[in-house]
């Protein structure tokens, strides 16, 4: 039974020091500190649950998005529960829509990273209340409920109501029998934690040998800040992980077009899925570009991590951009964005493959995933979800791999909440790790 009234709204400016091993490095971001603006709702419902909502950032910068979150609260702030599930489409929209706050957006940037915090919440404590995980929630959702938490707007020249009420109807053909499937054998995942740009030859060594003793067989490694580097460590990993396992490369936009062409085709030897984020996110003609020039050499295009909102995928579909679409449960506005690029995705038939590499990303994304499968996609096929091995150990329901796949959560919830421990420690700048590792850097 969905209800209470939202009584409290506080966040919190959560960091963890991953650049002091390189985890998490790339071509561009060379020293991120996997971090999260942590969105806590209570309600005056006698069942004192509480909703919990994260978006992940990289150190500097969480502050602006604190900010942004305290700014929109005022449209969450004594609404009732029940109202904002009766109308999320609505609810969705004043908060995307707010008359002066989206002048700093619209549907991008800080502002909406805030937007998905608050919503992740929100979707968090209905989960909860409904005594259901989120993937689960949506699972046994009425298509057309379902579809009443989506706007559709500046979609429609792509993907009517109507034709998404189809998508899902045939979705319901075997939708038991997915279920099944994923209850016993989990969603296929890949790995990303072997190869960060940052790490020595002799971690990457380590790393790759002990993920093929743990059963990976997909693995993604970091290019583009040196070619010949690159050359020389896309040939370490092949020869670790041998010809049959799957390998793709990420190069985070380090490129320019003809730039990314040229490298890739330097790199084709490795015999790569895909290329993940070759030039800017917002350049669409550009990854198109690419794409066309990369079919012959066999080498996909990924992209999604970094796509403001629902936009600039419906335009990445539209221009044949690119071949695997990669949704964030946080860059997103939360659940009710990303399941309209879901059913984009479905009607171009464009594998959805979502990035998952952040604090948080992986506890949230598996349950998006899962529901593609089960109600949307109805297909494994080309299709894995990233996993990377960091910070699981500070949420309270923390991801489960088994057999390098996804194991669908069993607890209520959007498996958003961090240990209080954790956020207390990790709390920037007042937490115990912050005070010594700021008093350290003073010295």
């Amino acid at each position: 039974m969905v209800c209470g009234r939202i009584s409290r709204l506080s966040v919190r400016d959560v960091r963890f020091p991953t650049s002091l091993g390189s985890h998490g490095s790339d071509a561009m971001h060379t020293d991120p500190d996997y971090s999260a603006a942590y969105v806590v709702l209570e309600t005056d419902a006698e069942d004192g649950l509480q909703g919990y909502g994260i978006t992940f950032t990289l150190g500097k910068g969480t502050e602006v998005v604190v900010c942004a979150v305290n700014a929109l609260a005022h449209h969450v702030l004594n609404r009732d529960l029940r109202d904002i599930v009766g109308d999320f489409r609505g609810f969705y929209r004043q908060l995307t829509s707010d008359g002066q706050l989206r002048w700093i957006g619209p549907e991008k940037g800080a502002v909406h990273l805030a937007t998905a915090a608050i919503l992740n919440a929100v979707w968090d404590l209905w989960a909860k209340q409904e005594g259901k995980p989120l993937w689960k929630l949506l699972v046994d959702m009425d298509p057309r409920m379902l579809l009443s938490c989506i706007d559709f707007r500046y979609i429609t020249d792509v993907l009517t109501e109507e034709e998404a009420y189809e998508i899902l109807q045939k979705g319901q053909v075997g939708k038991k029998e997915r279920e099944g499937q994923m209850l016993t054998h989990g969603y296929p995942a890949y790995t990303t934690s072997c190869a960060w740009l940052g790490y020595s030859d002799d971690t990457l060594k380590q790393l790759c040998t002990q993920a093929l003793k743990d059963g990976w067989t997909r693995f993604k490694v970091k290019v583009g800040a040196d070619l010949q580097d690159d050359i020389r460590r896309c040939r370490l990993i092949r020869n670790i992980i041998g010809p049959e396992k799957i390998l793709m490369m990420d190069a985070n936009q380090r490129w320019d077009v003809p730039e990314a062409v040229e490298w890739m085709s330097s790199l084709a030897e490795f015999k790569p899925l895909w290329i993940e984020e070759p030039t800017s996110p917002d350049d669409i003609l550009g990854h198109a570009t690419i794409s066309k020039a990369l079919v012959p050499l066999g080498i996909g295009v990924a992209t999604g991590e970094q796509c403001h909102n629902r936009v600039i995928f419906k335009q990445l579909l539209q221009a044949q951009a690119l071949q695997f679409l990669q949704i964030d449960s946080c860059r997103l506005g939360s659940v009710n964005e990303n399941l309209s690029v879901l059913l984009m995705a479905k009607k171009f038939e464009i594998p959805v493959c979502p990035h998952a590499g952040g604090v948080g990303l992986c506890e949230l994304v598996q349950h998006l995933i899962i529901f593609d499968f089960i109600s949307v996609s109805a297909s494994l096929e080309n299709r894995m979800c990233e996993y990377v091995d960091h910070l699981h150990e500070h949420f309270k329901y923390p991801v489960i791999i088994k057999n390098a796949s996804y194991m669908p959560p069993q607890d209520a919830g959007y498996s958003t909440e961090m240990k209080a421990g954790s956020v207390k420690k990790h709390q920037y700048p007042d937490g115990e790790v912050w005070k010594k590792l700021l008093a350290a850097q003073g010295n």
